[in-house]
């Protein structure tokens, strides 16, 4: 297990990007645990970066889902990456009415949920976990995968 001190959201992007680049192929998924405020979506926008993303990446809090373009740097061909965040969703039934798991038969995409709890049970493949934890200081992020 890697463990990781950011000092700053500039540097937990920065881990982002590079866990993209160390860690992550296409139709792998990714968990993000931690709490509100943790640095999760910091850090999407990283693995976005990597991937050459050009749109503005935002928490889907409350759409669910976003999808971004990006180019995988590996063969140069055209990536998605879509983004979850399950915040909101409270029960199993709830991933089944937005269709979740006719996602997973894209190809060439790359799934980021942020709170996946409920997903875990749900997808019945191997998710990547990256936590996320407060630091000592305000702007200090504990990041372990």
């Amino acid at each position: 297990m890697q463990i990781i001190i950011t000092k700053s959201a500039d540097e937990t992007h920065l881990v982002g990007k590079n866990y993209a680049k160390e860690n992550i192929r296409t139709n792998n998924i990714i968990g993000l645990y931690g709490p509100l405020g943790s640095g999760k979506t910091v850090f999407t926008k990283g693995i976005a970066s990597y991937f050459n993303v050009k749109d503005i990446v935002n928490s889907p809090t409350f759409i669910i889902s976003n999808e971004y373009k990006g180019i995988d740097p590996i063969n140069n061909k055209e990536v998605t990456i879509i983004h979850f965040d399950f915040y909101r969703i409270n029960k199993t039934d709830e991933l089944y009415s937005i269709g979740f798991q006719e996602y997973f038969n894209r190809k060439n995409s790359i799934f980021i949920i942020e709170w996946p709890e409920l997903a875990e049970e749900f997808i019945g493949k191997k998710i990547k976990k990256v936590e996320f934890l407060y630091g000592k200081t305000k702007n200090q992020r504990i990041i372990k995968y």
